[in-house]
C-alpha cells in the first residue's frame, strides 16, 4: 500500500475548509464514547454538544481554547443525562412504593390535590410544576421563567405552602363534615 501526500499548502486549504469543531469532532467522539454506555449515546451527547456549541456566542474561536471547552460541554451534558435519569428513577421507584403502600384510599388524596393545584394562580403553578411535577433544578427553573435562583426558592417555598394549605383546609372540612354525621 502506498500512502496519499499532499502539498503542505493543500493540507492548509483542506483544514482552513473545516470548522474548528469539524476538525475536533474525532476526539470528541472519542472522549463521549469513553464517558457514555453506549455508541449510541456518545454519538447523540456529541451531536448534542455540538448544536450547544454552535448556539453559543460565548464559544472560544481560537481551536486550542475550544478544544477543553468543548470537552466540558460533553462532559457537562452527560453528567446532566445522569442526573435526570437518576431523578427519574428515584421518582419512580418512590412513586411505585407511595401507591403499592396507599392503594385506593390515597385516590382521594390525589383528586384533592389535583383539585387544590388548580385553585393555584399560574405562577405559582408553573414554579410547582417545573421543581415538583417536572424535576428541574432550581438554577434549570430559574433559566426556564427567566428569574434569579432566588426568586425561585422563594416562589416554591410559598407555593408549596399555599398548597398544603389548600389541602389541609379542605381535608379539615371534609373531616368537620366526617364528624356530623
Amino acid at each position: 500500500m502506498f500512502a496519499l501526500t499532499l502539498p503542505a499548502n493543500a493540507v492548509r486549504f483542506v483544514m482552513a475548509q473545516l470548522t474548528s469543531i469539524e476538525i475536533l469532532l474525532p476526539e470528541l467522539r472519542a472522549y463521549a464514547i469513553a464517558i457514555c454506555h453506549s455508541r449510541e449515546e456518545a454519538e447523540d451527547l456529541v451531536q448534542d454538544a455540538v448544536e450547544r456549541g454552535l448556539r453559543s456566542d460565548g464559544r472560544p474561536d481560537p481551536i486550542g481554547e475550544l478544544r477543553p471547552w468543548m470537552f466540558r460541554v460533553i462532559r457537562n451534558l452527560h453528567y446532566d443525562e445522569l442526573r435526570k435519569r437518576r431523578v427519574r428513577r428515584e421518582y419512580f421507584a418512590a412513586e411505585k412504593r407511595l401507591s403499592n403502600e396507599a392503594g385506593a384510599s390515597d385516590t382521594a388524596r390525589d383528586v384533592l390535590i389535583r383539585l387544590a393545584f388548580k385553585k393555584l394562580p399560574p405562577e405559582t403553578r408553573e414554579v410547582l410544576c417545573l421543581v415538583d411535577i417536572m424535576g428541574l433544578k432550581y438554577a434549570e427553573a430559574a433559566k426556564v421563567m427567566d428569574v434569579p435562583n432566588g426568586t425561585v426558592m422563594s416562589r416554591i417555598s410559598r407555593a408549596r405552602k399555599a398548597l398544603l394549605e389548600i389541602v389541609d383546609g379542605a381535608e379539615t372540612a371534609k373531616q368537620e363534615v366526617t364528624r356530623k354525621t
